[in-house]
Parts: C-alpha cells; sequence; structure tokens
C-alpha cells in the first residue's frame, strides 16, 4: 500500500524502491490510423547544440507499452481524489521526473507522435473542469504561483525537459471561474506554455441520462467554441464523470450547424495505464485514465505496479 503524500519519508522510501525495481520488457503491437490524428503536432523538445538528446535512462525502448495518463481537477485541500495541494502537485511533478517520466499532450499521443528524449517515458497530465486552482491570475494579471500552472511553471525553471506541457478539458461556461476579461488571457497563457485546451462539453451533464440530440448540442458546440479560439479539430473528449452516452456513433462524425463535428479520442474517468496507440487492443474513443492521488486505484498504486515489475511502460527508443 502507498504511503499518503504527507508522509515525506515513508514517500522517499517509496520512490527509492520505484526506482530500483522499475524496469521494461516489450510487447506486440501494430501502428495506428493516422487519419484521426491532428493535422499538426507540437514538437517541444529542441536541442541548443543541435546535438542528440540525452538519454533519460537504460530502460530499453518500447513504443507498444502502457502510457500514464494522470487526470488532475482541484489544486486545494480537500478530501477525496479530486484534490491535490500545491504542495502535493508540486512533490507529484518531482516524483515523476525522478522516475523518468516526461510531459507530452494528449494531442501528440493520439497521433502516435510523442516527442521524447531517448529512455523517457510519457506522461499526460490533464485537468479536468476548468477549476480555479488550475489557472488563477491575480489582480496584476499574472499567475498565482500557488494555482497549477504556477506551481508547474517554478518547477520548470529548474527541470526544462518536463515543461508545461499539459491537456486541459475545459468548461466553456465556467473557464476557470473568473471575470470574463481573463478568459482569452488565460487561454494565451496556456497555449504560450505549449499546452492545449480540449472539451469536457458544454456544461458536464451525465451523458447517459440526457436525448441524443442534446448529447450532438453539448458535444457540437464545445467543439465549435474551441475552434473560434484558434484550436484546430478534431478535439478529444473527457467524458464528464467518465460516463458513455447511451450512443457512442457521435464520436465517429456528425454535421452541427454546418459543421463537422469528429473527434481523435475520448477519455473516461477511471482506469488503469493507457495501451499505447501501436497497440492492436487500443480503443480511441474508450481511453482510460488514473486519479491523481496515491492512495486506493490510482496513479499511486499503479506507479508501485510498475515497480514490481507488472507494468511494461512505453519507453522511447
Amino acid at each position: 500500500m502507498i504511503m499518503p503524500m504527507n508522509t515525506t519519508h515513508a514517500r522517499l522510501a517509496i520512490i527509492l524502491v520505484i526506482f530500483t525495481w522499475l524496469s521494461c520488457v516489450g510487447c506486440r503491437g501494430v501502428s495506428q490510423d493516422p487519419s484521426q490524428a491532428k493535422a499538426s503536432v507540437k514538437t517541444h523538445l529542441t536541442s541548443a547544440s543541435n546535438e542528440p538528446l540525452a538519454r533519460v535512462s537504460n530502460r530499453p525502448g518500447d513504443t507498444k507499452g502502457r502510457v500514464f495518463i494522470v487526470m488532475y481537477h482541484h489544486f486545494k485541500p480537500g478530501r477525496g481524489d479530486l484534490f491535490r495541494t500545491p504542495k502535493q502537485f508540486r512533490q507529484d511533478l518531482e516524483t515523476y521526473y525522478k522516475l523518468g517520466f516526461r510531459p507530452v499532450l494528449a494531442s501528440e499521443y493520439l497521433a502516435n507522435k510523442m516527442p521524447l528524449a531517448p529512455g523517457a517515458m510519457p506522461i499526460i497530465l490533464t485537468f479536468d473542469d476548468s477549476n480555479p486552482t488550475q489557472l488563477h491570475l491575480l489582480t496584476d494579471g499574472s499567475v498565482d504561483p500557488n494555482c497549477a500552472i504556477g506551481v508547474w511553471t517554478e518547477f520548470a525553471k529548474t527541470h526544462p525537459d518536463f515543461p508545461v506541457h499539459g491537456t486541459f478539458f475545459v468548461l466553456p461556461e465556467t473557464m476557470f471561474g473568473q471575470i470574463r476579461k481573463f478568459r482569452d488571457k488565460k487561454i494565451e497563457i496556456l497555449h504560450n506554455l505549449g499546452s492545449e485546451i480540449e472539451s469536457h462539453t458544454m456544461s458536464h451533464p451525465f451523458l447517459n441520462r440526457i436525448s441524443d440530440q442534446r448529447v450532438l448540442k453539448e458535444i457540437g458546440n464545445a467543439n465549435l467554441w474551441l475552434a473560434a479560439r484558434g484550436q484546430k479539430p478534431p478535439f478529444s473528449l473527457a467524458l464528464p464523470y467518465g460516463v458513455l452516452p447511451r450512443h457512442t456513433q457521435s464520436f465517429y462524425g456528425f454535421v452541427w450547424k454546418g459543421h463537422k463535428i469528429h473527434f481523435s479520442g475520448v477519455f473516461l474517468a477511471a482506469g488503469p495505464p493507457a495501451r499505447s496507440p501501436s497497440d492492436p487492443k487500443f480503443k480511441r474513443f474508450r481511453i482510460p485514465r488514473m486519479a491523481a492521488n496515491w492512495e486506493g486505484d490510482a496513479v499511486g498504486y499503479w506507479l508501485k505496479q510498475l515497480a514490481k515489475g507488472k507494468i511494461k511502460p512505453y519507453v522511447q527508443p
């Protein structure tokens, strides 16, 4: 069982155990259909000297292993797996970094084009619901150092190979809970950092409890909202509450207000590490994510399984 994050010594011991036992072996797979991927994929690995990037670890390459996709919500004290304090989030980033994970975007994962240094494992940090503590601006317009973006930006200053490249599944009707004039600035901040915004519907309903027409309205209007702010389709969708609609044909494409709506991938709200897009069992419209917690069936549990060699991770050759 993984110890709570606030037990510092125990947590450090866990990290050492993971370091000692982390290993990787290959598994079977075939490549994905690139027609459903985004037209352009951001590349964020650079070398000032144009020399080959240093290898992150001595793990053998395996592009068909499992990918860690972590789901965050609130960054403040609270009970349950929806809450992480800023301090805990900083500790999360430190843990991921030391283990050899490096951030990639959901769009890069879905395109099967993850820009990683050799020996690195991809990790996709996703943020749901546009909660205020994810990205909060102070009265002077600067980023609050205690919000998630503030914490991650500060971490990236000393860990430049762990940049602020996150995937934000936003709700247009709330958008981080501040006055409207800050909305576009926040989108600009995320883009400038190399993050992306994707769909979480318009109003976060249980999609299995509403009519098919309202499902189309929820996801159709959200896609049009994203496109109006410079986002390039196809988008990915994080299902509210992780619940699928009664009919999933809409994921494959439909016309809404004269526009073609389709998705590169659909993400759930629970499950184990996700399959690589190169895995023949990969299902792009049912992609699992792990809760950002160190207790129970969440990312901490799966890191422990990784340490025991029970998970074969994706490793960049």
